[in-house]
This record gives structure tokens, C-alpha cells and sequence, in this order.
């Protein structure tokens, strides 16, 4: 019954003053680091994803390129491979994470699961691996790739614990939206102070 952390794209460009930063990102950075250094003990794997897109290409489609960005499907250009944008953020206490996963490298992609880790795996063949069947979740953004990489970690199979209180979303009514449908598809919602639960 291991127990893993997702700690979903606490990159520079998702935090305030990055390419699409969002309100209280700087927060859940440091919120995670402080979570991680009271319960050093609390998972047997911290497992972080970063967008990792390429810098020559739109990454099908999902650079908006010269057109106006949605904020849905498109996106202004966020988190290029090798940038200061696509590092973590400072607060993000990065020597607890055990594997790396790069996501969107030439397309769009939202959820962990369509990352591969730095040894080429992927997120499912990580967990399947070393036996982790339940999931904490924390990151940016709630109601982008925090709740599709929850989604997918319900799909298949995990039991998922949403970390409500280090989680922030670029609408927060969207983000409202995406903790109900989380809930709703079988997540439990808990706060920090109950990680060794």
C-alpha cells in the first residue's frame, strides 16, 4: 500500500509573474516544501511534473502562435524546455523529489500521465513498478493539470487525495468546479496537516 506524491508543475511561468501565473502559486510552493519537511515520512515516493514544450513549434496547437489565446485549448508561449519559465520555482524544495516527469514536449498535454519520466518510463508503469496504489495531489493548476492528473490517477485505479489547501487554479470558479468533479469521481479531499494519514 505505497504512497506516493504528485507535486504537478510548480514552474516559474505558472507562478505570479511567470507567462500565466496563477494567484497563490508562490503559496503552494512554499506550502509543499513546508509540508514535506514536517512529514519527511509521509510517502514512500514524491513523483513532480513539469510542462516541457518545445521551443521551435506551436506543440500542436497548443501555443496560440499569432492568434489570440482561448485560455482553454490555447495559450500564450509558457514553459519551453530549457528556460527559466520551465524550471520549479525556488520555494519548491526539489531535493525530496525522487522522479522527474517532462510533459508536453511537441503537443499539448495536461495530465502526468502523458509525461515520461527522465529514465523514459511512464507515470504508470513508475507506479505499477513499486506497488503504489494511493496518490496525494498538489500543484498548479487545480482546474487544469491538477484535475486531469487526478482523473487519470482515479482511472487508474489509485485511490486520490486532493491536498485542497496546496492546490491553486487560474479561475476560481473553475477551480470550485474541478474540486466538486474530483470529489464527485471517487477523490478525497484533505489539508496538509493530514498527509500521514
Amino acid at each position: 500500500m505505497a504512497k506516493a506524491l504528485f507535486i504537478i508543475d510548480v514552474q516559474n511561468d505558472f507562478i505570479e509573474g511567470g507567462a500565466l501565473g496563477v494567484t497563490g502559486g508562490e503559496a503552494v510552493a512554499e506550502g509543499i516544501s513546508r509540508m514535506l519537511a514536517a512529514h519527511p515520512d509521509a510517502y514512500e515516493f514524491v513523483i513532480a511534473s513539469r510542462d516541457w514544450h518545445d521551443p521551435d513549434n506551436d506543440n500542436g496547437g497548443h501555443f496560440a502562435g499569432d492568434a489570440e489565446p482561448d485560455f482553454v485549448t490555447t495559450w500564450p508561449v509558457h514553459c519551453v524546455a530549457g528556460t527559466w519559465g520551465a524550471e520549479y520555482h525556488d520555494d519548491l524544495t526539489t531535493n525530496a523529489i525522487d522522479h522527474h516527469v517532462r510533459k508536453g514536449q511537441g503537443e499539448p498535454a495536461y495530465s502526468i500521465y502523458e509525461g515520461v519520466t527522465e529514465e523514459g518510463g511512464t507515470v504508470r508503469e513508475l507506479l505499477d513498478a513499486n506497488g503504489i496504489t494511493r496518490i496525494d495531489v498538489a500543484g498548479l493548476a487545480t482546474d487544469y493539470c491538477v484535475r486531469a492528473s487526478a482523473l487519470d490517477a482515479l482511472e487508474h485505479g489509485r485511490r486520490v487525495r486532493i491536498i485542497t489547501d496546496l492546490v491553486a487554479g487560474v479561475s476560481p470558479e473553475a477551480s470550485r468546479a474541478a474540486i466538486a468533479e474530483l470529489a464527485h469521481a471517487g477523490a478525497d479531499l484533505i489539508t496538509s496537516d493530514h498527509v500521514d494519514r
